[in-house]
Order: C-alpha cells, then structure tokens, then sequence
C-alpha cells in the first residue's frame, strides 16, 4: 500500500494512502538546496546587487558603538544561525567586536524565546558570546514612540533597534496567511513593534480584508502599512533567505529592504504556487513540520491553505503535532477556544470590536475558515484540549479521511498537501 509523509515534529508521520480514495498529490517542486550557505552568505553580505556592501555601510558611518541585528523567533524555520555566523564574521573583519553587538529577536507578541529556543536560534558558535535580547511588545519601557502611521496609530519600536548605530534585518521570505509574504519589513512590524502598534496593523479590519490573504502583498493593508514604517524607522542592510522544505536555504538576497523582498518574492512566485482546476470535497494539509507546527496557534496557518482549496461545506483535515499544545503565551488564543461559542458568534464579535484581544486575528481567521468548512484537527492534543467552539477531533488521518468519506461520499476529491506553505493551490 502507497504512503505519503506529512512534514509533522520532528520526525514526520506517514499517511497510508487506500487504493479506493480518489487522491491527488501535490507536492513542492524540487529547490535545490546551496552547496555551501555559509560562503554564499558571505558573498552575498560582501557583493549586494545594486546596494553598497556592509563594509562600505561600516566604512562611511561616523561611530559604531552599538550594533543591532534582527532575527526571527523561535517559530520560524530560518536557519538564522547562518545568518548571524556569516553577518559576525563580516563585522569582525572590519573591525567591529562582539561586545558591541546585541541579537533581537523579533518575537512579536509570541512568546519571548527560551535558552533552549535562543541556542537553536543563535548556534553554537555565538550562543553566549554575544548579547541576546527578546523583544518584548507590552514592555513600554523598552519601546521608543517615532510618531504616527496615517496620523492615528502610534509607532512604537524596539528602543534597542532605534538606538543602534548600525541597524541589520534578518529573516526569510515565504508566503503568509495573512501578510501575503514573511520577510523584509515584517522583521520591524509586527516583529520588533509595540502591542499597540501591532494591534492596529493586525485590525480586525485588516485581517477580513480580501487582499490579506497567501501571496497578496501590493495591496494588502498590513503590508502597505509596515512598509511605511519601516521607511519611518529606517535600516542599514538586510539579509533574508528563501528555504526549501527541509529548511535549507535555496536563495539569498541582501543590500535595500524593499529590493530583497521583491527579489524574493518573485523566486517564491515561480516556485510555490500551483494551479488546481476546481476545489476539493477533503483537503488533508500540514503546516511545514517543527517548529512551524509547534502548536495549535500556528496551526491556523494550515488551515488558512486548506480554506484556499476546499469546497464550501467540504473538509480540511489539519496535520501538526502541535508538541506545545494550544500554545505558549497564547492566552487570549486560548481563552476564546473554549469560550463555548459558535465560531459564526466569535467571527462577528471580532468584526464588531466586542472582542480586541492580542491573537484576535488568529481566532478571526479559524472561524472563518470554520464557516466555509469543517476542520479536523489532528495532533498530540487530545480532544478536550482543542477547544469547544467546533473544532473536529479524530485520531489519525485515516479516521477523519474516513469519518469525511461518509459525508462527502466514497467518490469524494481529497487533496494532500503534505510540506505546508511549501507548495500552495491556486484556483485557475
């Protein structure tokens, strides 16, 4: 009997495919992992296309006392630890020691990341030779206000960040559920913004709007809104990534942060997305593997991809070990998962501004996902753990396959998307 194997932990979870479903497979196109990222970084960091090199940046700042390079939390994949490796040893060559530099890690408002997360993050090689710092976005203290986006909304930023002399971004470029594509100014906002400031870019406005969706980003309001602050708050050099999906970087981009974004916005246009002819009666998805399925937060994320394929009143069946339960930190989340009411209820709240709560956006966008399908969850949790707002519980894959077929038919569409954001559908 043929498998197939979800991304899912660490160790993956095989799918047993039954000679009887009606299945199609889509799985991402081969990236090529480099051959050697650590010099390809290096290289990149020293010959930027159309941007002057770091060293030119360092040559022509009056003083460099302090150093702030931005990397991703411990939710992301990016092997930031290349990064940073190759980003010090640039610094160290012109003269800059590490003293001088402070690691940010731009949690948002996720967790701030702990000693285990900050070693994966950093490496070996730095961890405990240079300074690391969580953002914390409800430290007000630790926040500098620099004005107002459209005259309303206060911009507060990371003061570390603002205050350095020289200013480094970090991260990787893929598509986002809601941001249209990670990477580049999302590093500033929501990455190293304030509660407030993110709060207002991920409005429940915002949020339902139809360009905030995968692979949207021109016209999407959180987008548009974090690059003006970006542009407000300013950065020397940037560095992002695009990975495959065994998280091995395939493409760097560095110099301008708005150059580095479309770079690499335009390689994952013509490597992720694919085109399907009508949607599926089922759609069996996963969200990438850890850390990407640490909990069921994230999880939303695969959700979100099953919602692009799947029919109204189909079925996504969500694949993600979620090994930190619900989530760490993710209070509000939670809180509204088992408030006991119906995900139309909950939707309409938030669009009403009845609930404003950080994670909102999470919330508002499982239950519109819950309004055009049923959502099984399938992971570690156990079923009085998922919530009680109609979240679907099942064992394994082949039992929600299975409870499904006896709604949708023997003959049912089902689709398996097995690496997450990896490969994503298109309707033509």
């Amino acid at each position: 009997m043929k498998s197939i194997r979800f991304e899912y932990g660490k160790q993956g979870l095989n799918l047993k495919l039954q000679p009887s479903w009606n299945v199609t497979i889509i799985k991402p196109v081969k990236q090529k992992p480099l051959s050697n990222p650590i010099k390809s970084l290096r290289e990149a960091i020293q010959y930027p296309s159309g941007f002057p090199s770091l060293h030119d940046i360092i040559k022509n700042k009056e003083k460099i006392e302090s150093i702030c390079i931005v990397v991703s939390d411990a939710t992301r994949p990016v092997p930031s630890y290349l990064i940073i490796d190759a980003i010090i040893e640039e610094l160290n060559n012109n003269g800059l020691e590490n003293k001088l530099i402070t690691i940010l890690i731009a949690t948002g408002l996720h967790h701030p990341s702990n000693e285990k997360e900050i070693k994966r993050i950093v490496g070996e090689k730095y961890y405990n030779k240079v300074r690391v710092v969580n953002h914390i976005a409800k430290d007000n203290e630790s926040l500098q206000y620099i004005g107002y986006y459209e005259e309303e909304i206060p911009v507060l930023i990371n003061r570390l960040y603002i205050e350095s002399d020289l200013k480094i971004l970090t991260g990787y470029v893929e598509p986002h559920f809601f941001f249209g594509f990670s990477g580049g100014k999302k590093s500033i906002c929501p990455g190293i913004a304030g509660k407030e400031t993110i709060m207002a870019n991920h409005s429940a406005k915002n949020i339902a709007s139809p360009f905030s969706r995968f692979g949207i980003y021109e016209s999407n309001p959180m987008a548009i809104m974090s690059t003006e602050i970006a542009k407000k708050v300013g950065t020397d050099f940037v560095i992002n990534v695009c990975i495959n999906e065994f998280h091995k970087i395939t493409k760097i981009a560095t110099g301008d942060i708005e150059e580095v974004h479309r770079q690499l916005v335009k390689y994952q246009l013509e490597h992720i997305f694919t085109e399907i002819d009508k949607p599926f009666d089922i759609v069996v998805c996963g969200n990438g593997g850890y850390p990407l399925d640490l909990n069921l937060y994230q999880a939303v994320k695969s959700m979100a991809i099953g919602e692009i394929a799947v029919k109204q009143g189909g079925t996504i069946i969500s694949v993600n070990e979620c090994s930190d339960g619900i989530g760490i930190g993710q209070d509000e989340f939670k809180e509204l998962l088992f408030s006991g009411l119906k995900s139309t209820e909950i939707y309409d709240k938030v669009l009403k501004k009845e609930i404003e709560v950080p994670d909102q956006w999470e919330i508002q966008v499982l239950t519109r996902v819950m309004q055009k399908a049923k959502v099984y969850v399938i992971s570690k949790l156990k079923e009085n753990e998922i919530g009680n707002i109609g979240l679907k519980y099942a064992v394994s894959v082949e039992e929600a396959i299975s409870n499904s077929l006896k709604i949708h038919g023997k003959d049912a569409r089902i689709l398996i998307l097995p690496n997450g954001p990896q490969i994503l559908p298109k309707l033509r």
